[in-house]
C-alpha cells in the first residue's frame, strides 16, 4: 500500500484541485492500494473544514490535525511529515507540498524507478523545471545552497528542497523530524542510515493560490540553513546503529502443576486438617 503525504498550513483553495490531481495519478493502482494523508498545521482558514468535507465522502481521502500549534502558524512542514509519516498506513510512503507546485502525476514515474533500480528512496529533482522560471538570485541561493551541503555534509542530492519523493516506510519513521528544519536534510538523512537514495527529475508549477510560506529574503533564509548544515552533520557524525537481535532465549519456565513429580494442591479442607 501506497500512502501521500501533504502537510498544508492555509491551503484552502487548493484542497480539493490537490486531491483530485492525486487521484488522477493513482487511479490505475488497485483499490485499497494507496490513501491520501493530508496534515492540517495550524491552519486559520477552511483548510481543514475541506479536508474533513472530502474525507466524509472519499474513502482513499483522510485528515489529521497538529495539535499544541503556535496561535496563527503551525508546527512547520518537519513536525507535520513527521506526524503525516506515523499516521500513514503504507508499506511505501510519498510525499509531496499542498501548494500545487509538485505534479502528483510524477508520483507513477517515482514509483516505477523505485522499482526499477531497487533502491530504498526516490528523490524528486525540480532542478531542470525550475531555471527558467525562478529569479536570478534565488538561483544563485540554490547553487551556494548545495555547495553549502556538498561542503559539510558530502551532500550530492541536486534538489533536497524537492517536497516530491517516494520512501519505505521504515525510512520515513527514522527521520528525525521532530527537529525544525529537518525536511530539509531528509535525503542525506536516509543515506546516512544505510538507504539507497536516487534521483528523478519532476516537473515544478508556479504557485496560483494562496501566499508562499517562505516569504523570507534568500539572505534572511540563508544563516538557519548554515546552521542546519552544521545541526544535521553533528547529528550524522553522532548518530549509532541501534538495531539489535535477541541471541539467548531464557530457559521455558514450568509451572508446579506441569512437572512430572508435582502433586496437586491441597484442599482447604486438608490444609485445615
Amino acid at each position: 500500500m501506497l500512502t501521500v503525504v501533504a502537510p498544508a498550513h492555509n491551503e484552502q483553495d487548493n484542497v480539493e484541485p490537490l486531491a483530485t490531481s492525486v487521484h488522477a495519478a493513482l487511479a490505475d493502482l488497485p483499490g485499497g492500494q494507496w490513501e491520501f494523508l493530508l496534515v492540517d498545521d495550524g491552519s486559520t482558514d477552511a483548510t481543514r473544514d475541506r479536508a474533513k468535507a472530502l474525507a466524509e465522502t472519499h474513502p482513499w481521502f483522510r485528515c489529521v490535525a497538529m495539535t499544541k500549534t503556535p496561535a496563527g502558524s503551525g508546527n512547520g512542514q518537519s513536525a507535520a511529515f513527521h506526524a503525516g509519516f506515523r499516521a500513514a498506513r503504507g508499506r511505501l510512503i510519498a510525499s509531496l507540498d499542498a501548494d500545487l507546485q509538485n505534479d502528483p502525476a510524477d508520483l507513477p514515474r517515482l514509483l516505477t524507478e523505485l522499482e526499477r533500480t531497487g533502491a530504498d528512496f526516490v528523490q524528486g529533482d525540480r532542478s531542470a523545471a525550475r531555471t527558467q522560471g525562478d529569479a536570478k538570485i534565488r538561483q544563485i541561493g540554490s547553487i551556494v545552497g548545495r555547495l553549502f551541503r556538498r561542503t559539510l555534509l558530502g551532500d550530492t542530492i541536486r534538489d533536497t528542497g524537492c517536497s516530491l519523493r517516494v520512501m519505505k516506510r521504515e525510512i520515513a519513521l527514522a527521520l528525525p523530524l521532530e527537529f525544525k528544519g529537518m525536511h530539509r536534510f531528509i535525503p542525506i538523512t536516509a543515506r546516512q542510515l544505510g538507504y539507497t537514495v536516487v534521483e528523478l527529475p519532476v516537473a515544478h508549477h508556479h504557485r496560483h493560490s494562496g501566499e508562499t510560506k517562505y516569504g523570507a529574503g534568500v539572505m534572511k533564509r540563508a544563516l538557519p540553513g548554515l546552521i542546519d548544515c552544521f545541526a544535521a552533520r553533528w547529528m550524522g557524525k553522532r548518530r549509532r546503529p541501534v538495531t539489535a537481535e535477541e541471541v539467548a532465549r531464557p530457559l521455558a519456565t514450568t509451572t508446579p502443576a506441569t512437572r512430572p513429580d508435582a502433586r496437586p494442591e491441597p484442599t482447604y479442607a486438608e490444609a485445615a486438617g
